[in-house]
């Protein structure tokens, strides 16, 4: 009798937290402090931004969090929509992940680790696409090894990204000698945009607590330790995304961060610890940046599998395959990266990173919808309850609503896009069954 490989459950709270935070900690929050400070056209309101987004993102959290305890099963979100509302949503919400999601936030964060790669050696700008190339294969491949192999890569460059941050808040709080809160933009570009776009961009640096999921069969105690990992994760989270953007803004005028633009740490960096400090710091948060793309890279080709164990993906025979030492999903791990690959050709870093929060945040709001249809389903104990019931799923729900709506009032031809693409799956499912029935008669 042939055994096929399982994979590996041996990640603790440690490994967990890392990858949670360490996903979470990337470039955003060094990359979109001009973005957010445009819309939301204030110092002030940008640093409101970043609390509420950090809030959206812990109500979000912890409604997840009572759903993944529920369902402690390798695939995250996937496996919940279907759970709760069945095949074809659930397949929708892995195809997102698979097709749009996953390579498309993959492609972003090594876009930005370009910028920063490109700009630390002098290299001309043609060099940042195979820059961001070079590092999704680079990650994707260290990811074929044991699961502990990028579980260890997470711990080491969560370890390291906390130079950086440390420096920057300290500095910034000890020694600018701007006026944190009440700058207003009035020159250099004109403010555009809203708060609800502020927020989005936020969303974006605060992405990542959700990928943890993709990894319930492969956690030693999932049904405790993924809402410890969420929860303690996404509160340190928003401490310090607060405290850094407070730094900034206190550290750097208003518009001096809008004329900068994506440069606008580096240049802080450079400025606050002389040529060699601002050299050192670039490398940590490049580093930072490698972790956050480890993240990407290790938990969505999980999705990948479990979709493909369920044969839901055309190749499904090769997408669910495990090496058999390694117990990793090698084929899922290089499709995510082929897909990633050729969207770093075709779409701006900060474009990406705003349709990919949209994208996945309509999945999310059903999944927050579906934990009042869970508690209405299931009356028995549950490993895990969200605090404060309903009011923090409530939170979440109208977080998402509130996002949603931002993104299709000012860029409804971008979410047309990218709906467009997700909906594609229903035929390729379509396809897929037909395919089944005709090879079983």
């Amino acid at each position: 009798m042939n055994h096929q490989p399982e994979l590996n459950r041996t990640l603790g709270l440690g490994s967990a937290l890392s990858i949670v935070i360490g996903t979470i900690i990337g470039s955003g929050i060094f990359f979109k402090q001009a973005s957010v400070l445009a819309s939301a056209g204030s110092s002030t309101h940008a640093l409101l931004a970043w609390i509420i987004g950090g809030v959206i993102t812990l109500t979000s959290g912890l409604t997840i969090a009572e759903i993944g305890a529920q369902m402690p099963v390798t695939g995250g979100l996937y496996v919940y929509i279907e759970n709760i509302f069945g095949r074809r949503l659930g397949f929708l919400a892995g195809w997102m992940q698979v097709i749009v999601y996953g390579p498309a936030i993959s492609a972003s964060v090594a876009g930005f680790m370009s910028i920063l790669i490109t700009e630390f050696f002098g290299w001309p700008e043609q060099w940042r696409i195979p820059v961001a190339v070079v590092m999704i294969v680079a990650i994707s491949v260290l990811n074929m090894f044991e699961n502990r192999v990028g579980a260890f890569f997470s711990i080491l460059t969560t370890l390291c990204k906390l130079v950086p941050i440390t420096a920057i808040i300290v500095w910034g709080i000890l020694h600018g000698h701007v006026t944190a809160l009440g700058q207003t933009v009035t020159t250099v570009h004109q403010a555009s945009g809203n708060m609800g776009v502020a927020v989005l961009a936020t969303l974006f640096a605060y992405d990542g607590w959700i990928l943890i999921a993709n990894l319930g069969g492969e956690m030693k105690n999932p049904q405790k330790l993924l809402p410890q990992a969420i929860i303690i994760g996404v509160s340190a989270v928003l401490l310090i995304y607060t405290l850094i953007s407070f730094s900034v803004f206190r550290f750097l005028p208003a518009n001096k961060i809008l004329a900068l633009g994506e440069k606008a740490t580096a240049y802080l960096a450079q400025t606050a610890f002389g040529q060699l400090g601002g050299k050192l710091l670039a490398i940590g948060i490049i580093i930072s940046m490698m972790g956050t793309l480890n993240g990407k890279l290790l938990t969505f080709p999980r999705i990948v599998y479990a979709m493909a164990k369920r044969g839901d993906l055309p190749f499904s025979r090769y997408l669910a395959y495990l090496h058999p030492r390694a117990k990793t999903p090698v084929y899922a791990t290089g499709a995510v990266m082929v897909i990633a690959i050729l969207m770093t050709f075709f779409f701006n870093p900060d474009h990406l990173s705003d349709l990919c929060v949209f994208t996945v945040y309509c999945f999310y709001t059903l999944a927050f919808f579906g934990l009042f249809v869970l508690r209405h389903r299931r009356t028995e104990p549950r490993p895990f309850s969200v605090p404060l019931y309903p009011l923090v799923p409530l939170v979440a729900l109208g977080g998402g609503l509130f996002i949603l709506g931002s993104e299709v009032v000012n860029d409804p031809w971008g979410v047309i896009l990218f709906i467009g693409v997700v909906v594609l799956g229903l035929p390729i499912l379509w396809l897929i069954k037909t395919l089944d029935r005709k090879r079983q008669f």
